[in-house]
């Protein structure tokens, strides 16, 4: 064999070891980016929700985004995320209007709840409403005997703590006893633990981290899912931005969320044996109405 032959079957040789390798290096699945709100995050439930989807669906991959709802709709603004997950209606209308979103729909809910000190200073275990008890907490605030952590990070669970103040006619800013944790709800639940402090918390996340022992100090003293300002709905959007592959996946992802309530419910049900949430079906034309509700109130 000449030297010439050998040097161009070495040249294909190579050529074709390159090729190939670069062929095992290509992502076998498309990445699917979806912005979340940490209460979903936190409970474990998205990652849950993410396995039984990617067994359906084997060539998509979830990566989710764990912040505020805030933030979350900026992810989605900026194109840095395909879809979101929160549960702030009137921060999530306004992203609507701007048109960054195309489809949305609502899938599951819970409550919000108040906790607090067990020995509960301000006596809101007792209130009739939200309003009521953080208008117990503010005067227990001043007089001395309460503290009271805000997230303070514009997240759904922070506008809704704003809107009942607002609606209790009371502004807590600037006083020595309100603390803003600027922190999802794990840290601000932790916070508030340690400084015997009341605090407005999704009850799934609560839930959680009591049953985990990392709330010893404190307990779910205002809880009433009769009492609407406190209803939790969650919302799921695709935004405007996300195109190809990653587009298919995340409209796939949000028909999954809508025919497949059951595998929410069996979450809650088998790791914790209640519910954390609720699916949204049978209840979502009720749901609609207070989600335009809240979207009004800017809760």
């Amino acid at each position: 064999m000449s030297s010439q032959k050998l040097v161009i079957i070495i040249a294909v040789i190579v050529v074709m070891v390159a090729v190939a390798s670069a062929y095992t290096l290509l992502p076998s699945h498309v990445i699917v980016r979806i912005a979340t709100t940490t209460s979903l995050y936190a409970t474990g439930l998205l990652d849950y929700l993410a396995e039984q989807f990617e067994k359906e669906n084997p060539g998509a991959k979830l990566e989710f985004i764990a912040a505020g709802t805030g933030a979350a709709l900026k992810y989605a603004e900026r194109g840095d995320a395909c879809a979101v997950l929160v549960h702030a209606p009137s921060l999530e209308r306004e992203y609507i209007e701007k048109g960054v979103f195309e489809a949305g729909l609502i899938f599951a809910y819970n409550y919000f709840i108040i906790v607090g000190p067990k020995d509960d200073p301000a006596g809101i275990s007792g209130s009739d409403s939200a309003i009521e008890a953080f208008k117990r907490i503010y005067s227990a605030g001043e007089s001395g005997e309460a503290i009271f952590v805000s997230r303070g990070d514009l997240s759904g669970t922070h506008l809704r703590e704003m809107a009942i103040w607002r609606k209790a006619g009371i502004d807590p800013a600037g006083k020595s006893w309100y603390k803003e944790a600027a922190a999802g709800m794990e840290q601000t639940l932790i916070i508030a633990n340690e400084l015997l402090a009341y605090s407005l918390s999704d009850a799934g996340t609560y839930l959680k981290f009591k049953r985990e022992g990392r709330l010893s100090a404190f307990e779910a003293l205002y809880a009433n899912p009769e009492d609407l300002e406190t209803i939790n709905i969650y919302s799921v959007y695709v935004a405007r931005g996300c195109f190809g592959d990653e587009r298919r996946y995340t409209e796939l992802f949000l028909k999954y969320l809508r025919d497949r309530q059951d595998v929410l419910r069996s979450f809650c049900e088998n790791e914790y044996g209640l519910p954390l949430f609720y699916p949204a079906e049978g209840r979502l034309k009720e749901l609609r109405n207070l989600w335009s509700r809240l979207a009004s109130s800017q809760g």
